[in-house]
């Protein structure tokens, strides 16, 4: 039997192609995901462990829970310099590095700010005998030696444009500082080598921006060799202030990094190898699809065998070894072109600055045993039932007919099976549809899987109705064609379904997260609508504050009409607990929209810093109410307020659970700025205004000057950023599915050889024979796509009030233009895809065809 299901391979090895490409294509995914994941985890592990190679010890400030937060902004520690020479005298020790970090954005020649702030660092250069800093080789230039200078990477100076004696321009927390450019270095440091920043300043300079003089963050001490790092650090220990440092040895520093490195490489891994398993997902149709209809071609075959003696379970083992050497084989080629593709991904990431560090392609063996065992039994898998259906044929039977139609009890009974899977689905999504938080994910989830699963069960039922429908614009369109087109599309439900339920399963997803994702944002366009009548919102991309004084200067610019700062803190009454908003209130009726279903903003400035006005969420979960008076408590070391509830107004998340007026929030901050600024403009947006403001506030390139459309752009980011991932990741199961389209209706010509040569006799062209292939393929496609399309909506529908939490201006919103363009897509699919299988029935002889078997 081995041998007759390897000749049954080679036999139909051109009808057996499209199921290998859907495997191959499945494989590379999971494999080019394996890869690229292990590759890309080693690469980082092995920078970080080079950026640690000479730490021993690790000697890290830590700040007490209960410490006062530093007026200045600026953290004080325990390590200095007399700490790191009692360090530094300890036997074993060969060097102490003491070192300053923090961030600095630096603006590019163009005044825009570079980078992510979180990965923009700063740390002090720390020169040696030789007037250089081991841990940041010199390309060009000197190190800096004083307060007007200043170094960078490498890379950083590249992305920048800057080069050796430019004024480079840079922000810490506040305004714009500018220093002369001497000297350029490389580094290995992983944040910078991901495309971060660096900048290097000397040691005085970097404490008096993030610490304090003699302060520093951490003392990185090296040993001499052959000393014991743990016995080294336990010494350590013993010198250091408790509860005001801690001493880490470098082996445990790179064993704690390596762990992180490797929980955040799981996570992406996770993320792709999802998409990967609805690829592979995808591609047990098209397999099933196959086999079944290799199957029924070979009765003839296989009921010859049984007649000679095989057992059923031996036609089983037949099939399921053919499977098995087609899933080994395409797994092969697949795992090949995945590893070609993590290869080509991490190059095309760096092209576009991801900044991935170099090393070799790592291959574990634990990628290629899941690679090759995933496509290997999804193959199989696939092919069981259409091996349990070739067990099943009588030899009588089969030697007197070529097709058996199916059994109608066993099309009752999966319908039957589909709708209890899929009315439990709708039934869990519609109760998905009441629930309110994100904490209630796995419900819908779990009712989105039952749904899409009874789509599929009972897509055979559901192909008759739609097809029909999409025959009548066929038959009106095309005539003959277009029938013979409905007829052939609904002459096997099931193998109409399972081609179509490959693409549905994609475009349930796409269409999900496009209806998602325009619902989303709608909803966020509508709220800075709602909130905002401010021309512009002033904010800093760091989230550290604005200063109060030049925050003044922007309310005294001539085309500024009002401009109301937004200081935010929090407090404690009873057992409830809001967030304040301290504002000029005589200002903020100008730049937001507070709609008050209670009291009055008015009320609210007659009381002053006595009163305080709560939103509607804040007021119902605390159960306050208009003329109550609060005992609030802001600060545990200060006395409490008695503040009046001057007014209820509709939630706004742009002021927050609660407003009052800058003198009652003041005492209790502990760092007097602005969080943001709301500005309204003389006569609306002027051109030159934002600039006045950024000149204003300090020029500073972390400053945020967003008019509303501005902030609507900010936000639609992430939404578009997302729909565009999935799409791609999605890309490659609808590509499987085309295949699958292109395997179906190969098939299928082979199987209807006699028909087509037929249809040939009595006249048809072979124009006629290609646009009825066509048109049946155009209608299995749109099948699938309105049925993919149809469930995501519902899906979309269902989870819309678990994703509108804290969006009080969502609705479901249908982006037609997108809809309309997957149908457009799912025809060309249906066009495309007819090509070579239409092709080959309008080229088939005539006589030959109807002589064929």
């Amino acid at each position: 039997m081995f041998r007759t299901a390897l000749r049954n391979v080679f036999a139909h090895k051109a009808r057996l192609l499209m199921t290998a490409l859907a495997v191959l294509l499945g494989v590379a995914f999971v494999a080019g995901t394996l890869v690229f994941s292990d590759t890309v985890g080693e690469a980082v592990k092995n920078a970080s462990s080079k950026n640690l190679k000479d730490v021993a010890v690790s000697v890290q400030a830590v700040t007490p829970d209960d410490a006062e937060p530093p007026e200045d902004g600026k953290r004080s520690t325990a390590l200095d310099s007399a700490l790191a020479k009692r360090i530094g005298a300890l036997p074993g020790v060969a060097a102490v590095r003491t070192d300053v970090t923090g961030e600095a954005t630096l603006a590019d020649k163009d005044n825009k700010p570079i980078g992510d702030s979180w990965q923009n660092r700063a740390a002090n250069y720390q020169p040696g005998k030789d007037g250089q800093d081991s841990r940041y080789p010199l390309v060009k230039g000197r190190g800096p030696a004083n307060g007007s200078e200043i170094a960078l990477a490498e890379s950083t100076a590249k992305t920048s444009g800057y080069r050796i004696g430019d004024t480079v321009r840079f922000a810490v927390d506040g305004p714009v500082q500018t220093k002369k450019l001497v000297g350029i270095v490389a580094t290995d440091d992983p944040k910078v080598t991901a495309g971060g920043t660096l900048a290097l300043l000397d040691t005085a300079t970097a404490q008096k921006l993030y610490l304090h003089p003699g302060q520093f963050e951490e003392l990185v001490v090296a040993a001499d060799p052959g000393t014991d790092q743990q016995a080294l650090t336990a010494k350590i220990r013993t010198l250091l202030p408790k509860d005001r440092a801690q001493a880490v040895s470098g082996t445990q520093l790179a064993a704690d990094q390596a762990k992180r490195i490797a929980s955040q490489n799981e996570a992406l891994s996770t993320t792709l190898l999802t998409f990967a398993g609805i690829a592979l997902f995808v591609g047990i149709f098209i397999i099933a699809n196959t086999f079944t209809m290799l199957i029924s071609q070979r009765s003839r075959e296989i009921a010859l065998l049984r007649a000679v003696g095989a057992s059923r379970r031996q036609v089983v083992r037949s099939v399921l070894i053919e499977a098995g050497l087609l899933g080994l084989v395409s797994s092969v080629v697949g795992f090949a072109l995945g590893t070609g593709i993590a290869v080509g991904l991490r190059a095309v990431l760096n092209a576009n600055g991801a900044g991935l560090p170099g090393g070799p392609v790592i291959v574990t063996s634990t990628s290629v045993i899941a690679a090759l065992g995933a496509g290997v039994l999804v193959t199989v898998l696939a092919a069981w039932l259409p091996s349990r259906k070739a067990a099943k044929i009588a030899p009588v039977e089969a030697l007197n007919s070529v097709e058996a139609a199916p059994a109608p009890r066993s099309l009752v009974i999966r319908n039957s099976i589909g709708a209890v899977i899929g009315g439990l689905g709708v039934a869990i999504m519609c109760y998905a549809s009441t629930l309110k938080t994100t904490d209630d994910m796995p419900v819908a989830m779990a009712g989105g899987i039952l749904t899409v699963t009874g789509a599929i069960v009972l897509a055979p039922l559901l192909s008759r109705p739609l097809v029909s429908l999409a025959g009548l614009v066929t038959v009106r369109l095309f005539g003959i064609g277009g029938k013979l087109a409905k007829e052939n599309a609904l002459r096997n439900p099931r193998r109409t379904a399972a081609t179509a339920s490959a693409l549905m399963i994609g475009l349930v997803l796409i269409t999900g997260m496009t209806v998602l994702g325009s619902s989303v944002q709608q909803a966020m366009d509508a709220q800075v609508t709602r909130e905002l009548s401010a021309d512009y919102k002033v904010t800093t991309s760091n989230f550290a504050g604005l200063k109060i004084e030049p925050s003044l200067k922007v309310a005294q610019l001539p085309g500024v009409e009002a401009m109301a700062p937004l200081r935010k803190t929090g407090f404690q009454s009873g057992n409830g607990f809001a967030n304040v908003t301290g504002t000029d209130l005589a200002a903020i009726g100008k730049v937001a929209r507070l709609s008050f279903t209670d009291g009055s903003l008015t009320a609210l400035q007659n009381l002053g810093a006595r009163g305080i006005a709560v939103s509607r969420t804040t007021a119902k979960e605390n159960g306050w109410h208009t003329g109550d008076t609060l005992t609030a408590t802001f600060d545990e070391h200060k006395p409490k307020a008695r503040l009046k509830v001057a007014g209820v107004y509709e939630d706004n998340d742009t002021v927050g659970g609660s407003l009052a007026a800058t003198s009652l929030v003041d005492p209790y901050l502990f760092t007097q700025q602005n969080d943001e600024l709301l500005v309204k403009a003389k006569g609306g947006r002027t051109e030159g205004l934002e600039t006045q403001i950024r000149h204003a506030l300090g020029d500073s390139p972390l400053l945020k000057v967003q008019d509303p459309d501005a902030l609507r752009k900010e936000q639609a980011g992430p939404i578009a950023m997302l729909v565009n991932m999935v799409y791609g990741l999605l890309g490659m199961s609808v590509v499987i599915a085309i295949v699958g389209v292109v395997n179906t209706l190969a098939m299928s010509v082979f199987e209807r050889t006699r028909e087509i040569g037929m249809l040939r006799a009595i006249g048809l062209s072979r124009s006629g024979i290609k646009q009825m292939v066509r048109l049946e393929s155009v209608v299995v496609a749109l099948f699938g796509a309105v049925l993919g399309i149809g469930v995501g909506i519902f899906l979309s529908w269902a989870v819309g009030s678990i994703m509108s939490n804290g969006l009080a201006d969502y609705t479901l919103r249908l982006p037609w233009d997108r809809l309309g363009l997957f149908l457009l897509l799912a025809l060309a699919v249906g066009v495309l895809a007819a090509l070579w299988p239409a092709r080959r029935a309008a080229k088939l002889n005539m006589l030959e065809a109807i002589g064929a078997e």
